[in-house]
């Protein structure tokens, strides 16, 4: 059974979705993260800032152990320490969001791990999530296994993107 949410947070008044796949479940065959959006906050991503006014939208367990900021986002918080991040604005300015989403790809991978579908955008997002394992090949050649000092900003945006760098 279906089951509409309705957003009401900073970035979007009214929007509605439908989600028709079970949490966690039904995940295109290509797409495998490693890490839930729970994990993701739990160990620091975003520099803390990135849901924290949106939390009636997903369930409350995923923020019981997040690292949230509570004021400006704060890198401290990453689990690397480090900033990976770019700017929303330059999110915006290379066409990476999609309406639905002006929040980007981890707003898209919530949505998605909770059962929202929208097959058009699904394969742009997996795709997007499979085109940045370039970015693990970068530290598999370079750093030695469990070397957690190399290639930190790298480490950080793979968690970023539901990668697991800590195990590379």
């Amino acid at each position: 059974m279906a089951t509409i949410v309705v957003v009401n947070d900073r970035m979007q008044r009214g929007y509605r979705y439908e989600r028709t796949a079970p949490a966690g479940g039904d995940f295109d065959p290509r797409f495998r993260p490693e890490l839930t959006p729970a994990e993701m906050l739990e160990l620091g991503v975003f520099g803390g800032k990135y849901m924290t006014d949106c939390r009636d939208e997903f369930p409350a367990e995923w923020f019981a152990r997040a690292r949230l900021a509570t004021g400006k986002r704060d890198c401290r918080l990453n689990f690397f320490g480090v900033d990976a991040s770019q700017k929303l604005s330059v999110w915006r300015a290379r066409g990476w969001l999609h309406p639905d989403d002006p929040r980007g790809w981890f707003q898209w991978y919530c949505r998605y791990y909770m059962g929202r579908r929208m097959p058009e955008e699904d394969t742009r997002q997996i795709g997007r999530w499979l085109a940045f394992r370039r970015h693990l090949r970068q530290i598999e050649l370079h750093c030695a296994p469990g070397d957690w000092w190399c290639r930190r900003r790298q480490r950080q945006a793979a968690l970023h993107w539901a990668y697991d760098s800590r195990r590379l």
